[in-house]
This record gives structure tokens, C-alpha cells and sequence, in this order.
């Protein structure tokens, strides 16, 4: 598991870190501008002709504490400090002493008709929050026209280390080396698109500083895979969990043979589909691993359903059965009667869409795996107001309605009511077809099935599917992976996992 910070942690962590540790910030200057000389060294990028643009606050102090190092490594290295009327930080001021006592010299205006081999941003930092107009945007505009390779300092500026935001204008780096850790910013759209390739640098500031307040948001790693312990020998498919996937409609077989296999590649025993009497035949010759439970189209019978829930030990219910009245009846009937965890995907969630009061009803753990568009409908809010608030819409409506929220975006948000957030970080533009999502739902839900706890299930769940993903590109290529592929990438991924695990894991989510 690794952490990712906002503005607001990011400055206290800072803060502690010199207050209640007794780090000079002079210290912490250093070793951050000696990370970003190594990681240009490491990154092999040309620095002979540099060109460094320091800010008025800390993030220009780091700039120039870089430009004396390039300059001292024999580089040709022009500083511009950007405009300002407010005032400069000690450690700016400290670091542009040092900085012209070592010989250095500092351009007023704006480097007309020079070439350089690389432009360096240190004009803002994690610690903006207004937008970028007048000079500040004229001088982005300016840098970003230039020839160069580009590279930020901590987070490019211009970029909200909130939530990825574009304030106004922003610098448009192909490298980012961010300090101590990741910026939520860097990762999210669309400010993901103006990082580059970020690296993440020690400066030394450490968990320690976090004290009581940890970071909202964390991201989940391959060591966290210890979470799928190896399984036993002495066993049987009852051993492994017992999912029922009520999916598919006359027609769309499909989202229902998908969550179904997804759930089995995921390790669960046995799992039954609850799906219309027209696609019992096509889901027996699919998957005859599955059990089938057919039903009228028309309705399905309250016995029968009943049965089918006190089955499982997990219940998925949504992908492809349409939003007729007998799907929302069924929609009803699992929220309302459920003694099992569910998973609410897809159409069940427009069905919830037109009463959201439902998702108040239930008596047991609920997870609601939304995309943009379905949770526009859900809440009402416009998907680009989502796409620009995704871990806030996603914590707001897990606590609202006390779910777990899976947001599912580039970078998926999963929301723990009053607890942790999850950032997935894994995957690829491969996933981005259709079926994908009913493969994510069968992956969550078996995992849920297997008994690993819910707000492990679904962070977990998405990593998973990301990571297969990953593995189908490798193998297929992302233009043309369908959703089969990522079932079978998934296998791929746990195929590996077992043949290194050599013991059962442990709990890798706090």
C-alpha cells in the first residue's frame, strides 16, 4: 500500500516534519533539489542548456537550489524568476542567496530567441489553489512553447494537487519528481496528462509525520495481492464461497456469462446465475461451470428468487437486466431482503436511479460500482463535474447512503464510508470496452464470496482487474482487447501470484 496526499496533508506533513522533528526546511530544500539532479541523471535527460523558472514560495526556493546544483555539474543554467508582488519565503530568499553567491545569475525578462535542452518549472507547487491568469499564465504559456524536454518540480504548475484540475492554464511537463509522496493531482484527469512520468522522491519526510491524520487516500500495490491467501488442499468448491449473479435479459446473455466467468477466474467455488428462460441454452453451452436458475421474463417469481438469495453467500445483481418492471422488482427484492453481501452494478443502478432513497433500505453490506454516466443519474451531478470531483463525489455518496462506492473512471475511486479511500493506479486504456465492467463486478463479488471482507473485496477487486488488464495489452495489445481477454489476463495475474506464494497471506489493507 502506498499513500497519496493532497495539498492540505502535504504542508502539514511538511510542517511536522520540521516542527515536531526538527528538520531544517534549509535540509529539506537540499535533499529535495538532490533528488531532482539524480532522478534527471537517473532519467538520462539533457540538462547542458537549462533553463529553471522560480516561483516567489518554496516550490521556487527548491528551483533554485537545482539550478546551483546543474551549474555546479558544469551545465549552462539560466534561472527566471517569475513576477511577484506578494512575498517570498525564507527558504526562497536563503536559496536565491546561496544561489548567486556560488555565481549564479537571475533573468528579469523572459529568454527571447535562446535554445534549451531542458526547461524546468519551480513556479507554484502543490500549494495553489487559485487560478492561474496575467503573467503567471502568459509565462506557462510561454514555457510550454518552447523547445526542450520539460520537467516539474513536485507537481507541474498550474495543476490542483487536489483533485488534477487545470487552474486556468498549466505547464505541460513530460517528467514530474514530486517529494516524500505521490500528489493526488498528478494522478487523476486531467492532470495526470501534465505530470508525465512521475517519480516520487525521498527528501525525508516520512509516515512518522503523519501522526493521527494518515492520508485520506491510499493505493493498493502487488504486495497487497497477500490478501488472496493460497488455498487450502483439504478443500472443496463449498470451501471457496457461493455467488448468485442475477444478470442478463432476453438478448443480453452476455453480462451475464461475463460476471459469471470473471467470478470463477477470481477463485470462487460455485457460482449461479439468475438470469431469463431465453438464455438458459446460450449460458449452459458458455459456461457450463455455472448453475442456471431461469426465470419468465416477464417475472420473476418471488419463490424462486427468495431461494436462489438464501443460496449464496454473495449476491450481484444489475448487469444487463434492463430496467423493465419486473427487473426493478428484483432490484427491490434484493435490497429489501438481502442477509448477504451485495453488489449492485449497472442497470440495477438506474433502476435505484429513480428512487436513490432504496439504497437506505438494506440490512447488510452493500457495494454500488457506478461508472460516470450512472452515477450522473444517481446524483444528478454532470459526469464532467464528476470527472473533476472524483474522490469527492465518491466519499460524499459512500456516506450519504453508508455503501461502498467504486467511482470508476481512468483512475477508479473506491469509498469506504468513513474510512480509507482507494485510488486504483493499475490498468489500461484497454479496459475501456464493453463488458469490461460486468467482469469487475463477477471479480469483486467472488472475491466477496471467498469471505474477504467487503471494504477489502472492492479495492481489491479493481487492482485486480487493472492488473489484468495490463497483462491482456501485454499479450493482445490494448487497441483490440475485449472483455474475454481481461478474464483471461486475470488468470494470467493469479497464476503468477501462486507461483510464488509459498504461504498464506496476510491482511495487506489496514
Amino acid at each position: 500500500m502506498r499513500y497519496i496526499v493532497n495539498s492540505r496533508e502535504m504542508n502539514l506533513y511538511d510542517s511536522r516534519t520540521i516542527e515536531e522533528f526538527h528538520m531544517p526546511q534549509a535540509v529539506l530544500m537540499e535533499r529535495a533539489a538532490l533528488s531532482f539532479v539524480e532522478t534527471l541523471r537517473r532519467e538520462k535527460r539533457n540538462t547542458s542548456r537549462t533553463l529553471v523558472v522560480c516561483g516567489s514560495g518554496n516550490n521556487g526556493g527548491d528551483g533554485y537550489a537545482i539550478a546551483r546544483m546543474l551549474m555546479q555539474a558544469g551545465n549552462t543554467v539560466d534561472v527566471l524568476e517569475a513576477p511577484h508582488t506578494g512575498k517570498v519565503s525564507v527558504g526562497n530568499q536563503l536559496q536565491k542567496k546561496i544561489f548567486l553567491a556560488y555565481g549564479g545569475k537571475i533573468l528579469t525578462k523572459f529568454p527571447e530567441g535562446k535554445s534549451y535542452t531542458l526547461v524546468i518549472d519551480a513556479v507554484f507547487g502543490v500549494g495553489l489553489s487559485r487560478s492561474v491568469e496575467g503573467e503567471y499564465a502568459s509565462l506557462i504559456d510561454r514555457m510550454n512553447a518552447m523547445e526542450g524536454a520539460k520537467t516539474a518540480v513536485d507537481i507541474a504548475s498550474g495543476i490542483s494537487a487536489d483533485n488534477g484540475n487545470v487552474l486556468g492554464t498549466a505547464f505541460r511537463a513530460d517528467l514530474t519528481v514530486t517529494f516524500a509522496f505521490e500528489k493526488v493531482g498528478c494522478l487523476l484527469w486531467p492532470g495526470n496528462q501534465y505530470a508525465g512520468k512521475v517519480v516520487v522522491a525521498d527528501i525525508g519526510i516520512t509516515p512518522d509525520a503523519f501522526g493521527e491524520r494518515k492520508p485520506a487516500v491510499a493505493a493498493l500495490e502487488d504486495a497487497d495481492l497477500s490478501l488472496l491467501a493460497a488455498r487450502e488442499s483439504h478443500s472443496n468448491k463449498g470451501t471457496f464461497g457461493r455467488l448468485l449473479v442475477i444478470a442478463g435479459s432476453p438478448g443480453m446473455s452476455g453480462a451475464a456469462y461475463l460476471c459469471a466467468k470473471a467470478a470463477y477466474a477470481s477463485g470462487c467455488g460455485l457460482v449461479r446465475i439468475f438470469t431469463p428462460e431465453e438464455n438458459r441454452a446460450i449460458l449452459q453451452t458458455q459456461l457450463p461451470e455455472a448453475v442456471i436458475t431461469a426465470y419468465s421474463s416477464k417475472k420473476a417469481e418471488a419463490p424462486l428468487l427468495s431461494e436462489a438469495m438464501s443460496w449464496a453467500d454473495t449476491i450481484v445483481c444489475g448487469p444487463g437486466i434492463g430496467t423493465t418492471d419486473a427487473a426493478a422488482g428484483m432490484v427491490r427484492t434484493v435490497i429489501k431482503n438481502a442477509a448477504v453481501p451485495v453488489l449492485l452494478d449497472a442497470d440495477a443502478l438506474n433502476v435505484i436511479a429513480k428512487d436513490t432513497n432504496l439504497l437506505l433500505l438494506p440490512h447488510t453490506e452493500l457495494v454500488v460500482t457506478p461508472h460516470l454516466g450512472e452515477m450522473s443519474r444517481l446524483t444528478g451531478d454532470s459526469v464532467a463535474y464528476l470527472q473533476n470531483h472524483l474522490i469527492e463525489a465518491a466519499d460524499e455518496f459512500a456516506r450519504q447512503y453508508n455503501v461502498i462506492c467504486v467511482l470508476k473512471d481512468e483512475h477508479t475511486a473506491t469509498a469506504i464510508p468513513y474510512s480509507q479511500t482507494w485510488l486504483n493506479v493499475s490498468g489500461n486504456a484497454g479496459l475501456a470496452t464493453a463488458g469490461s465492467g460486468d467482469v469487475l463486478s463477477g471479480i469483486i463479488g467472488g472475491l466477496m464470496a471467498q469471505g474477504i471482507r467487503v471494504e477489502q473485496a472492492a479495492p481489491l477487486g479493481v487492482y485486480l482487474h487493472g492488473k489484468a488488464g495490463e497483462a491482456a495489452g501485454a499479450r493482445r495489445s490494448m487497441r483490440g482487447m475485449t472483455a474475454s481477454d481481461i478474464h483471461d489476463g486475470m488468470c494470467e495475474i493469479l497464476a503468477g501470484l501462486e507461483q510464488t506464494q509459498s504461504q498464506p497471506g496476510k491482511d495487506g489493507i489496514s
